[in-house]
């Protein structure tokens, strides 16, 4: 029996659709000035995505921890980096690099690929960021959303079951009726244990230049596209069925 066409897509949101280093470099930089000089704030960036974001996430997905929103999570961390790395902000600019988590930018190819992906299927993130920092961002990137769902609305994080199946219940829809865009193989395989359906966009510079090659992809994903706009060519109104 053929699967049932996929009605709607899920984006996993940091990586994926939006340059969060990029991002955190520059308001790093900005906030900083002239006592940034010689800080290394590509460094510094990939170090607070890991310690804020990935470490404490995978403790609270293991049961190490209990819940706590994910702004929470890296703010918590920001102080001790920036005691690293010998610098001072004062409280305002520390809270407003705090926040650069909403204000991050697409990839160039995001917001066309979405708009094309969005005339023929509900598109919505499925994020670990809250429900507050996606909303936000979206209005100010201009990301078209058709709803907004964070992990957060499930007390859980990415890749805990109920965040994939919370979404497909929310949406109204079977697991195999919606499918997963992801920029990382093991969020992608976490989704397709919970029946969703795959498709794999890989972000050769996220972790910037000097960077491991992206994984290459299963070969148990449903789609492997270049970009949003390849993703668009694949999954136009003859591929709905992601075969």
């Amino acid at each position: 029996m053929p699967a049932p066409a996929c009605k709607a897509l899920v984006f996993d949101v940091f990586g994926t659709v939006v340059d969060w280093r990029t991002c955190v470099i520059n308001e790093a930089k900005d906030a900083a000035g002239v006592r940034g000089e010689g800080v290394d704030w590509g460094r510094f960036a990939d170090e607070w995505r890991r310690e804020g974001y990935l470490v404490p996430i995978t403790e609270i997905v293991m049961g190490r921890r209990p819940y706590e929103e994910v702004e929470r999570l890296l703010e918590a961390t920001l102080g001790a980096l920036l005691d690293r790395l010998g610098v001072t902000l004062a409280t305002e600019e520390a809270r407003r690099l705090a926040s650069v988590w909403r204000r991050l930018d697409p990839w160039p190819d995001a917001r066309r690929g979405l708009e094309r992906l969005r005339a023929d299927f509900v598109l919505a993130p499925l994020s670990n960021g809250s429900f507050a920092l996606l909303t936000e961002m979206a209005k100010r990137a201009g990301l078209p959303w058709d709803c907004v769902i964070s992990t957060e609305l499930f007390g859980a994080y990415k890749p805990d079951p109920r965040t994939y199946l919370g979404a497909a219940r929310l949406l109204g829809l079977e697991p195999e009726e919606l499918m997963l865009v992801a920029a990382h193989p093991a969020d992608l395989r976490a989704a397709a244990a919970s029946g969703l359906r795959t498709a794999y966009v890989p972000r050769p510079n996220e972790w910037g230049p000097g960077a491991p090659a992206p994984a290459d992809p299963d070969p148990d994903f449903d789609v492997v596209a270049t970009d949003f706009e390849a993703l668009a060519d694949r999954l136009g109104p003859s591929g709905h069925s992601a075969t």
